[in-house]
């Protein structure tokens, strides 16, 4: 039985909602386009536009919209759309695909939304925009062009061009294409934060452009643009296992770039890339995206991007191919040096050897400010670990570097002094794993704290969610998470900042509701899964690491990682309610099912890694590829209802069926409830992923929980146990097991990196372990989302995806007397808080406005009522535990 808001039969008082803030309108808010705030240069013929309200009343809705766009910012404002109007429409849909007039390219659009809210008033937004950029391939202007060099060449390659703008200048945007990194310049400023730019693909299938409003740059008169460009993965020069530099693509970096300038006049002139530019090396002597860079002070050249630099000594540029025939506008949350970490202790050994403690593992760069004997040599050493003595130890992360010689040292940028004062230097190609930083020079030098400064580098994704508890190991595990999904975040999730920086797809798809509860990562993952689709074979077969130059093409690139082209997806839509995504990966999901369909024609498949870095145990990998085979097909057949192929869904259905029944045949004992040899892998892999029989479940749940608690509640599982445990425990009401486990803080534990003063996750349970050694990891980051899940009982509805309505699961475990969990979902923020006072839980939910929410109670509650009906505002409850 539910009940409405009120379940007095819970000897229990709910304090209706109640807020000091009393609001009696409704407001659009936080309108968006692609997932993205008035972005520039889009190429999406019809793009995504949303929005929230504002509206904290009880029961707040919309119940119709309209948008309006056009180019004309005042009509829009006065409610005109002469390019789109939807009129009024009788939905409370916040995502709307545009259907308007075709959009032309190079143009700014205007749009607000109108809404009218549960009593049938109408409020309008503010007004926002989005500008398109090239559309197609056919109006770029420039040429691809480059400074003739060959791929063995070290020194980075400096282009320039000046020209005259003649007339005032309204308005003007860069575009730029690279294969390869780039910084860009105009008139001896560099434009934008970005860096790593353009994000990562598969150079010779798809490239990025990104858009620049460079208005303020530019001036009447003459003009100076200036191009830096760095190797990335387009050109790796550096030697490693993952045979990057026998990429298919691999050549000498090489760009394209309009610079389009609109006059007062309305005329508009377009500066293209041409064989009229020029070009030099510098002082960039060598970068590599994989070890480090290499800068020699004295061949600098101040101001060469400046317009009266003297470039007499330059050179003439030569045309090159089009990379790939797909160059596309980058549309993804940009890499930034987002946060700035001064040294923690410095170390002093002699005049010429200084270590430095950032105390937190990070991603990043360095930079250092120095003064010294010109050609003096500064090495800047980069590694987790230091030695006994105190110097920096590299050893558990260069293990896969492939040097030919000393003249490429993994994580150690050279810098070479110009002997003319302070010389500064930070990476602009490169990023590194570290917490420390040794610097050693071949001549005295002088350092102290202030002369070096870290930067935490990664995709600059806002925040969506906070983990707050009375627990200060479970705060510290929750920041540690985030530290490692950021650090392994580069337009792309890797693996490791240092030792790797591979995408590799199991530990992209363990973390990925850590990274949706946490961060706003959908046009990361968007461009993610369109590496997938690049990289995909006609067999359906995708490679473990993406993208890739050809490493992970081989046996065991399998179910349980290379699942992310569906688990991904599905995901994204569970979280956002938007199903683009999945409709883009639905014919690769259904290639991908279909090659191991046709390869396991029984329904079951060994095809994988298996329960990477196990504690002790090893488990079958035949049970786990098999599950993680259901679950494909699974959202294979889901995502054949949603978009109504009906052939389809009737056929997968079938096929998740009979992958089922093959797995409970070969594996499950029906009499004991233990699945294979019943380790907490072979347990909660079933458990987590809906494999067990309702009739089963309650006897495999409780051989789980006992295997734990004979560990003395210890984790013994690898990354596919990571994952599941303790979803198949606190789902299936042992949620006080699964608690002990997630706040334990010995060996073997998450929690034992914490108290061994771990900042980020580790890639081996065991502190002690000789391989598998990167203190930087993000495959055992499932308990990141874990706390919003398994505490906070924050979950999407499968039927209302987006937390358009959400299931609400809370549970309150002894030992742990406070606890909340915010996220921000498309509707506003969603707020699951308890506080424990004795035998009594006072528990607040906030439910955001156009949004509705199921509330379960767990078993510990007493009370005759399970499940209480929420429409949004905020309500306090007072249960008592029984």
């Amino acid at each position: 039985m539910k009940k409405f808001f009120l379940c007095t039969a819970l000897a229990l008082s709910v304090l209706q909602f109640a807020s000091a803030q009393k609001q009696d309108t409704c407001k659009p808010i936080n309108l968006i386009c692609d997932h993205l705030v008035k972005p520039l240069g889009i190429d999406n013929p019809s793009p995504r536009l949303s929005w929230m309200l504002d509206d904290s009343r009880k029961g707040a809705r919309q119940t119709a919209y309209q948008i309006v766009v056009g180019c004309d910012s005042l009509e829009v404002v006065n409610g005109k759309g002469k390019v789109w109007d939807t009129g009024k429409k009788n939905s409370d849909d916040i995502l709307i695909n545009y259907s308007g007039q075709a959009l032309q390219p190079f143009t700014k659009y205007y749009w607000k939304v109108n809404v009218w809210d549960k009593d049938g008033v109408n409020s309008s937004s503010d007004i926002s925009c989005f500008e398109t950029g090239m559309m197609e391939m056919k109006n770029w202007q420039g040429a691809w062009i480059g400074d003739n060099r060959d791929i063995d060449y070290k020194p980075a390659p400096y282009f320039r061009k000046t020209f005259e703008a003649k007339k005032k200048i309204k308005s003007a945007r860069a575009y730029i294409a690279v294969a390869g990194l780039y910084e860009l310049y105009l008139n001896g400023t560099k434009i934008g934060n970005h860096r790593l730019d353009p994000l990562y693909t598969r150079f010779d299938r798809r490239n990025f452009y990104v858009t620049y409003d460079v208005t303020a740059q530019l001036q009447q008169g003459k003009n100076a643009i200036g191009v830096l460009l760095g190797n990335g993965w387009y050109n790796h020069q550096s030697m490693a296992v993952w045979d990057f530099h026998r990429a298919p693509w691999r050549n000498r970096p090489t760009f394209c770039m309009d610079l389009r300038i609109t006059y007062e006049d309305g005329t508009v002139e377009v500066i293209p890339t041409e064989r009229d530019w020029k070009t030099s090396s510098g002082a960039l002597i060598f970068n590599s995206i994989y070890t480090a860079e290499h800068y020699d002070a004295r061949l600098e050249q101040k101001d060469w991007s400046t317009a009266n630099f003297d470039d007499s000594k330059w050179h003439g540029v030569g045309y090159r191919g089009v990379p790939s025939l797909n160059v596309v506008s980058q549309q993804v949350q940009p890499i930034r040096a987002v946060e700035t970490i001064p040294v923690k202790t410095l170390k002093k050994f002699n005049d010429s050897t200084y270590v430095f403690d950032f105390a937190r593992n990070m991603a990043g760069v360095t930079r250092i400010k120095v003064s010294g004997e010109e050609g003096t040599i500064v090495r800047i050493k980069h590694g987790e670990r230091i030695y006994d003595n105190g110097r920096v130890n590299t050893s558990n992360i260069d293990v896969y570097h492939r040097p030919i010689d000393d003249s490429d040292p993994f994580q150690t940028d050279i810098l070479i002094l110009s002997g003319k004062g302070e010389d500064e230097f930070m990476a602009r190609f490169n990023y590194k794993g570290f917490r420390y930083v040794e610097v050693t020079s071949n001549k005295p030098i002088t350092l102290n704290e202030n002369s070096l400064t870290a930067y935490f580098t990664h995709s600059d994704v806002p925040q969506k969610g906070e983990i707050n508890t009375s627990n200060t190991l479970i705060n510290r595990l929750w920041w540690a998470t985030n530290n490692a999904y950021l650090s392994n975040l580069m337009g792309y999730p890797t693996d490791c900042p240092q030792r790797e920086k591979n995408g590799w797809t199991g530990d992209g798809h363990f973390a990925i509701e850590t990274a949706l509860y946490n961060y706003d990562g959908i046009t990361v993952y968007e461009k993610w899964l369109a590496d997938h689709r690049d990289e995909q074979q006609p067999n359906g077969v995708l490679p473990d690491i993406i993208p890739t130059g050809g490493w992970g093409y081989g046996t065991d690139n399998g179910l349980d990682w290379t699942s992310t082209i569906a688990i991904i997806p599905w995901n994204i839509y569970m979280f956002y309610g938007d199903s683009k995504l999945l409709a883009d990966c639905y014919e690769n999901i259904k290639r991908y099912v279909n090659y191991v369909d046709r390869t396991s024609p029984n329904g079951l498949t060994s095809w994988g890694r298996g329960d990477w870095v196990p504690v002790k145990s090893g488990s079958s990998k035949e049970l786990t590829s098999s599950v993680y085979f259901y679950v494909d097909t699974k959202i294979l057949a889901n995502a054949a209802k949603l978009f109504n192929k009906q052939e389809d869904y009737t056929y997968y259905t079938a096929l998740t069926e009979k992958i089922k029944n093959a797995i409970n045949a070969k594996f499950l004992n029906q009499d004991t409830g233990i699945y294979a040899s019943g380790v907490q892998t072979e347990l909660s892999v079933p458990l987590m992923w809906g494999i067990v029989p309702e009739d089963v479940k309650k006897k495999v749940v409780k051989n789980l929980a006992k295997k734990v608690e004979e560990a003395g509640f210890h984790l013994d599982v690898g990354v596919l146990g990571a994952k599941a445990i303790l979803n198949a425990l606190s789902e299936n009401g042992e949620a006080e097991t699964a608690y002990k486990v997630a706040a334990q803080d010995t060996y073997p534990s998450w929690g034992c990196w914490i108290a061994n003063g771990a900042t980020t996750l580790l890639e081996n349970w065991d502190l002690k372990a000789t391989r598998d050694i990167s203190d930087n990891h993000m495959m055992f980051g499932e308990i990141g989302g874990w706390f919003y899940k398994g505490l906070g009982g924050i979950f999407p509805d499968p039927q209302k995806p987006g937390f358009k309505h959400i299931l609400l699961r809370p549970n309150f475990p002894t030992g742990l007397n406070q606890f909340e969990a915010k996220h921000q979902s498309p509707y506003g923020e969603i707020c699951s808080k308890w506080e424990r006072k004795k035998n009594i839980i006072l528990y607040t939910i906030k439910v955001p406005a156009n949004s509705s929410a199921t509330l379960y109670l767990p078993d510990n509650i007493k009370g005759e009522e399970r499940t209480i009906e929420l429409e949004a505002g905020e309500y306090n409850f007072k249960f008592k535990l029984k």
